[in-house]
């Protein structure tokens, strides 16, 4: 089979691997589509310190399961699934809790071990969600990307009332842009970037208001306005601050970022406030919840959608996605 393998950083081939063969309580899936997210980048690059190498990349796939492990009800041949790429122990504190995705044992498909960019993969049973057919084939990769969506805003809470704020217009921001307002009502939803492009994108998906904070600081810009939630989906290290500096007394903050600079803030600008700050990594078995979103019209997945190619023109299809952000947002492999 084919497969996309990043040897060592900054070395990607395209294989020929063997077919793997599921293990106990695993399926292995004829991958159909899979889309790329700016981690596949870093690990091309040597930029994600949890890979290890050489790996097959992708944890956004969809495809059909076409053989079955021991202890794996047969009948689940042929189905239509997203694989949820959190793999966890399911008996540490974490797990314990319903948070798998911090698992102490943590391994995501894609990172630690092979994952969809490849003409088959194998995941656990339970990680393969069957999909309805109102969920069309193409689409389907893009259950993973709102995953991350649905688990910063389960911490948040978000309010038809709430002003909410998102820091980033790519596509973790918009996912977040159509969960606020599709899902949860939110009647204000801000967002600023600096590329003008993107700020377009985010008026497509939604966004009530745009800025551009390339020339013009965006305190200046929301003249007094204070958010009651915000997104950081931009994750720089100087956002915390600015946003605790905007917010609303009493409002929440989601970090989606990972980046290991510091960043410099005092207590006295969080506590005096008394502002929530969440973290959210990845996602904690939040597809069924995210493909009944899909189902019912909720979110519309196809507007972050802006190129196809086919699994043979990878590099190309990754070099978009990481050098050309003013046209490109989310690229989907096609391995037909």
């Amino acid at each position: 089979m084919k497969s996309v393998v990043i040897e060592q950083p900054g070395e990607l081939v395209l294989a020929d691997r063997p077919l793997p063969a599921p293990a106990a309580g695993e399926v292995r899936v004829k991958v159909q589509f899979a889309s790329i997210c700016g981690s596949d980048v870093h690990i091309w690059h040597g930029h994600n310190p949890f890979a290890k190498y050489p790996r097959v990349i992708g944890h956004e796939f969809f495809g059909l399961i076409d053989a079955v492990g021991e202890g794996v009800d047969a009948s689940r041949v042929g189905e239509r699934v997203a694989v949820d790429p959190v793999v966890s122990c399911g008996h540490c504190y974490p797990c314990s809790i319903g948070r798998p995705n911090v698992c102490k044992e943590l391994q995501v498909i894609g990172v630690h071990r092979d994952g969809g960019f490849s003409e088959f993969a194998v995941a656990p049973a339970k990680n393969a969600f069957r999909l309805p057919a109102s969920i069309p084939d193409k689409l389907a990769s893009m259950v993973e990307p709102f995953t991350i969506a649905a688990n910063i805003t389960a911490f948040l809470k978000p309010q038809p009332n709430d002003i909410a704020l998102i820091y980033g217009a790519g596509p973790m921001g918009l996912t977040a842009i159509q969960v606020l307002k599709g899902v949860y009502g939110v009647e204000q939803v801000l967002v600023v970037d600096r590329l003008p492009e993107r700020l377009a994108l985010a008026q497509e998906n939604g966004a009530d208001r745009v800025f551009n904070n390339s020339d013009i600081p965006l305190a200046a810009q929301l003249e007094g306005v204070q958010p009651t939630l915000i997104i950081d989906a931009a994750c720089h290290p100087s956002i915390l601050a600015e946003s605790a500096a905007l917010a609303s007394p009493a409002a929440r903050i989601g970090l989606l970022g990972f980046s290991g600079e510091p960043c410099s803030i005092t207590q006295q600008a969080l506590t005096s406030k008394e502002l929530s700050l969440f973290t959210s990594r990845l996602n904690s078995n939040r597809f069924p919840q995210v493909i009944e979103w899909m189902e019912k019209g909720l979110i519309q997945p196809e507007k972050l959608v802006t190129h196809y190619f086919p699994l043979a023109e990878i590099e190309r299809a990754m070099t978009l996605f990481e050098k050309d952000p003013r046209t490109c947002c989310k690229v989907i492999l096609h391995m037909g």
